[in-house]
């Protein structure tokens, strides 16, 4: 059981991790969330370049949240990290608690606001990364970037990845 200073807690999925083949576990046939194609290659990367974070959370053998781990766990690059090995940690609960647990998952998750974004980006750039690493790095397309630069106070960056950008309507 865990233990923090001063309190006693309850035991906790996440005090349990377990690696399991990846084949041992499936989706559900209820997730209503989708993955769009750059934020499934984002995460590939983000499991490339940190490893993994954040188990996949499942009951029995059901995947409840982590379906996009599971499904990006398939790729030889990121199976050959763990030998194919994914991690698991358990919850319990009748079927209604299972759906319920799969919609809290997917809809706590939260936003990226752009000002936050373009402040971070403004911060990579100030700390020498070039556009087209912060690019790759974090699957963004090179109008993104150059959006978020120049909202973040890097109008430079603008000019230097977007030779046409002065280019446009002129008033008259």
């Amino acid at each position: 059981m865990s233990e923090h200073i001063g309190a006693k807690m309850t035991e906790q999925p996440i005090d349990a991790v377990e690696w399991v083949a990846r084949e041992t576990i499936r989706p559900n046939d209820y997730n209503p969330n989708k993955q769009p194609p750059p934020e499934f290659r984002l995460l590939k990367v983000s499991i490339l370049q940190d490893g993994w974070t954040q188990p996949i959370v499942v009951f029995g053998d059901v995947i409840v949240d982590g379906e996009h781990r599971w499904q990006v766990s398939a790729d030889p690059d990121i199976a050959a990290l763990t030998g194919g090995l994914v991690p698991i940690v358990r919850i319990t609960g009748d079927i209604n608690h299972r759906m319920m647990s799969t919609i809290r998952h997917n809809r706590a998750r939260g936003e990226h606001g752009v000002l936050p974004m373009a402040e971070i980006v403004r911060s990579l750039l100030d700390g020498g990364m070039d556009s087209e690493s912060v690019q790759s790095l974090l699957q963004m397309e090179q109008e993104e970037v150059t959006r978020l630069a120049e909202r973040g106070g890097r109008p430079e960056v603008v000019a230097r990845t977007t030779p046409d950008f002065g280019k446009g309507w002129v008033p008259g």
